[in-house]
Protein backbone atom coordinates (compact mmCIF):
# COMPACT_ATOMS: atom_id res chain seq x y z
CA UNK A 1 0.00 0.00 0.00
CA UNK A 2 1.35 3.38 -0.91
CA UNK A 3 1.74 6.16 2.09
CA UNK A 4 -1.28 8.68 2.15
CA UNK A 5 -3.50 5.75 0.57
CA UNK A 6 -7.19 6.11 1.89
CA UNK A 7 -7.86 2.05 1.10
CA UNK A 8 -9.11 0.03 3.75
CA UNK A 9 -9.13 -3.36 5.12
CA UNK A 10 -11.23 -5.94 6.26
CA UNK A 11 -11.34 -9.36 8.18
CA UNK A 12 -12.70 -12.35 6.61
CA UNK A 13 -13.27 -15.26 8.37
CA UNK A 14 -15.02 -18.59 6.79
CA UNK A 15 -15.51 -22.14 8.17
CA UNK A 16 -17.76 -24.85 6.64
CA UNK A 17 -19.87 -25.63 10.07
CA UNK A 18 -21.67 -29.43 9.66
CA UNK A 19 -25.29 -27.57 10.63
CA UNK A 20 -28.52 -26.44 8.19
CA UNK A 21 -28.33 -22.20 7.20
CA UNK A 22 -31.09 -22.02 9.41
CA UNK A 23 -29.89 -23.11 12.56
CA UNK A 24 -26.38 -20.96 12.40
CA UNK A 25 -29.16 -18.07 11.16
CA UNK A 26 -30.71 -18.65 15.30
CA UNK A 27 -27.07 -18.21 16.69
CA UNK A 28 -26.47 -14.75 14.57
CA UNK A 29 -29.80 -13.17 15.13
CA UNK A 30 -31.78 -14.30 18.57
CA UNK A 31 -30.55 -11.93 21.27
CA UNK A 32 -29.73 -14.44 23.98
CA UNK A 33 -27.72 -16.44 21.93
CA UNK A 34 -26.28 -13.47 20.11
CA UNK A 35 -25.13 -12.98 24.40
CA UNK A 36 -23.40 -16.20 24.76
CA UNK A 37 -21.01 -15.89 21.74
CA UNK A 38 -20.31 -12.25 21.52
CA UNK A 39 -21.87 -9.68 23.66
CA UNK A 40 -25.05 -8.34 25.38
CA UNK A 41 -27.46 -6.95 22.80
CA UNK A 42 -31.00 -5.78 22.04
CA UNK A 43 -30.64 -6.87 18.74
CA UNK A 44 -33.72 -7.71 15.88
CA UNK A 45 -33.43 -9.22 12.95
CA UNK A 46 -35.37 -6.11 11.22
CA UNK A 47 -33.83 -3.89 8.36
CA UNK A 48 -32.60 -0.27 10.09
CA UNK A 49 -32.85 -1.67 13.40
CA UNK A 50 -30.46 -0.04 15.72
CA UNK A 51 -28.81 -1.57 18.55
CA UNK A 52 -25.88 -2.09 20.67
CA UNK A 53 -23.55 -4.42 21.83
CA UNK A 54 -22.49 -4.24 25.25
CA UNK A 55 -19.32 -5.31 26.79
CA UNK A 56 -17.23 -4.51 29.95
CA UNK A 57 -14.74 -2.29 28.03
CA UNK A 58 -17.51 -0.36 26.09
CA UNK A 59 -20.06 -0.77 23.58
CA UNK A 60 -20.45 -1.01 19.99
CA UNK A 61 -23.19 1.05 18.07
CA UNK A 62 -24.73 -1.24 15.15
CA UNK A 63 -27.97 -0.76 12.75
CA UNK A 64 -29.19 -3.19 10.44
CA UNK A 65 -28.52 -2.34 6.86
CA UNK A 66 -29.43 -5.83 5.21
CA UNK A 67 -30.77 -9.13 6.08
CA UNK A 68 -32.20 -12.46 3.61
CA UNK A 69 -33.02 -14.71 6.34
CA UNK A 70 -30.95 -17.67 6.32
CA UNK A 71 -28.51 -15.95 4.01
CA UNK A 72 -27.25 -12.78 4.52
CA UNK A 73 -27.04 -10.43 7.58
CA UNK A 74 -25.06 -6.89 7.14
CA UNK A 75 -24.87 -4.21 10.11
CA UNK A 76 -22.80 -1.28 11.25
CA UNK A 77 -20.13 -1.85 13.79
CA UNK A 78 -19.35 1.76 15.22
CA UNK A 79 -17.23 1.88 18.65
CA UNK A 80 -14.81 4.85 19.23
CA UNK A 81 -13.22 5.91 16.23
CA UNK A 82 -13.83 2.74 13.87
CA UNK A 83 -16.34 2.52 11.21
CA UNK A 84 -16.98 -0.83 10.22
CA UNK A 85 -19.61 -3.21 8.61
CA UNK A 86 -20.17 -6.81 9.50
CA UNK A 87 -21.29 -8.85 6.96
CA UNK A 88 -22.37 -12.45 7.77
CA UNK A 89 -23.31 -14.59 4.77
CA UNK A 90 -24.94 -18.18 5.10
CA UNK A 91 -24.42 -20.98 1.82
CA UNK A 92 -25.33 -23.98 1.95
CA UNK A 93 -22.61 -27.09 1.28
CA UNK A 94 -23.19 -30.71 0.65
CA UNK A 95 -22.45 -31.45 4.24
CA UNK A 96 -23.67 -27.95 5.73
CA UNK A 97 -23.02 -24.28 5.40
CA UNK A 98 -19.97 -22.30 4.97
CA UNK A 99 -20.08 -19.20 7.04
CA UNK A 100 -18.40 -16.16 6.31
CA UNK A 101 -18.09 -13.26 8.35
CA UNK A 102 -16.01 -10.03 6.67
CA UNK A 103 -15.44 -6.90 8.63
CA UNK A 104 -15.06 -3.80 6.06
CA UNK A 105 -13.73 -0.45 7.32
CA UNK A 106 -10.76 -0.60 8.95
CA UNK A 107 -8.49 3.03 8.13
CA UNK A 108 -4.45 2.22 7.39
CA UNK A 109 -4.16 3.87 11.03
CA UNK A 110 -6.40 1.93 12.47
CA UNK A 111 -4.03 -1.42 12.96
CA UNK A 112 -4.79 -1.98 16.65
CA UNK A 113 -8.37 -2.62 15.54
CA UNK A 114 -7.67 -4.44 12.34
CA UNK A 115 -5.10 -6.72 14.42
CA UNK A 116 -7.72 -7.21 17.63
CA UNK A 117 -10.66 -7.80 15.10
CA UNK A 118 -8.09 -10.51 13.39
CA UNK A 119 -7.97 -12.37 17.09
CA UNK A 120 -10.98 -12.28 18.15
CA UNK A 121 -13.34 -13.30 14.87
CA UNK A 122 -11.90 -16.83 15.04
CA UNK A 123 -12.84 -17.14 18.82
CA UNK A 124 -15.91 -15.76 18.14
CA UNK A 125 -16.62 -18.44 15.34
CA UNK A 126 -15.19 -21.15 18.15
CA UNK A 127 -18.15 -20.04 20.10
CA UNK A 128 -20.85 -20.06 17.73
CA UNK A 129 -20.12 -23.37 16.51
CA UNK A 130 -20.15 -24.91 20.16
CA UNK A 131 -23.48 -23.05 20.24
CA UNK A 132 -25.07 -24.39 17.31
CA UNK A 133 -23.70 -27.69 18.33
CA UNK A 134 -25.95 -27.89 21.47
CA UNK A 135 -29.02 -26.07 19.94
CA UNK A 136 -31.99 -28.56 19.03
Amino acid sequence: MSEGSTETRAVVVERDLPYPPEKIWRALTQSHLIEEWLMKTEFEPVLGHQFDLNAAWGAVHCEVQAIEPNQTLSYSWDTKDLRSVITWTLTPTGSGTRLRMEQTGFQPDQEAYYRGASAQWPNYFAAIERIVARMD
